[in-house]
């Protein structure tokens, strides 16, 4: 009914920049907040950055003054811009959004529903030093 897919991935020197993104697909009338977060290896799934529906975001203190995250109502889409990357940025990470509200069809016509909490696939990132 609804899916969040992340691009922008990939390898990168540390010092590199690069941009995330995640679109969510479906019949969609309105997302909530949405946020990327990542996990690294042996260490648990942490909060990298949200972004509420009316835009007012917040950030982990380690990507404060270097990531930020931005949203396009529009195309339901929420991207994650990357600077200054350093190795301990490496993790996989993944776009959330907290409840998203989808069109359905049902035997007594066209309605909403509220889908909670979905996540994407991954994307994964690498910062070399």
């Amino acid at each position: 009914q609804v899916q969040l897919v992340e691009s922008g991935g990939g390898l990168v020197q540390a010092g590199g920049s690069l941009r995330l993104s995640c679109a969510a697909s479906g019949i969609i009338a309105s997302i909530n907040a949405m946020g990327w977060y990542r996990q690294a290896p042996g260490k648990q799934r942490e909060l990298v950055a949200a972004i509420s529906s009316c835009g007012s975001t917040n950030y982990a203190d380690s990507v404060k003054g270097r990531f930020t995250i931005s949203r396009d109502n529009a195309k339901n889409t929420v991207y994650l811009q990357m600077n200054s990357l350093k190795p301990e940025d490496t993790a996989v990470y993944y776009c959330n959004a907290d409840r998203i509200t989808i069109g359905i069809s049902t035997r007594m016509g066209p309605t909403v529903i509220p889908v909670f909490d979905s996540w994407g696939q991954g994307t994964q990132v690498t910062v070399s030093s």
